[in-house]
Parts: C-alpha cells; sequence; structure tokens
C-alpha cells in the first residue's frame, strides 16, 4: 500500500561504497607520497604502496561487476603494481 515509485534503495548503497572505495584508493594515493618524500621513508613507502594495490584490485574488481567500462581503470591498476616494485628495489638498496 504505501509504496509508491520511488528511487530504487538498491542501486544507492553500491554507488556510494564505490565512492568510499575510490576516496580510500585516492587517499592511499595521496599517503604514498608523503610516506616517501616527506618522511623519506622507502620502507613505509612500500607498506603503502602495496595497500594502494591491494585497493586497486578490489576497485577495479568491484567496479567492472557494474561497469564495463571500469576496465578502463586497470592501466592505472598496473601501472601502481610497476611503481610498488620500483618502491621495492629502492627499499631493498636502502637497507644498509
Amino acid at each position: 500500500m504505501g509504496r509508491g515509485p520511488g528511487p530504487d534503495r538498491r542501486v544507492r548503497p553500491r554507488s556510494a561504497r564505490s565512492g568510499g572505495l575510490l576516496g580510500v584508493d585516492l587517499s592511499l594515493n595521496a599517503a604514498w607520497n608523503w610516506l616517501c618524500f616527506q618522511c623519506r621513508s622507502p620502507a613505509a613507502a612500500l607498506a603503502g604502496s602495496a595497500l594502494l594495490d591491494l585497493s586497486n584490485a578490489d576497485l577495479v574488481r568491484r567496479a567492472a561487476r557494474t561497469n564495463p567500462t571500469a576496465a578502463a581503470l586497470t592501466p592505472y591498476a598496473a601501472w601502481c603494481a610497476f611503481a610498488t616494485a620500483l618502491n621495492a628495489d629502492i627499499a631493498r638498496r636502502n637497507l644498509g
């Protein structure tokens, strides 16, 4: 009875979660810069970069479920994974 043609509430939580995931991803990206350049800690930057890679993979996976054009995020995720490999090498070289 009291139900009319209102907004579909099933759609909003998913888009809100996607926006939240993108926000986390962008925050991790910014944190890497701070950890690497402000703190001058390759090891901390490596940890931040690894978290960013996990976040990127989750973001691409979730976005691809709802939008086929989300595959456009894949090169960004690949670039971040490459940056993590570079960061790992820098961290390894700065151990001693």
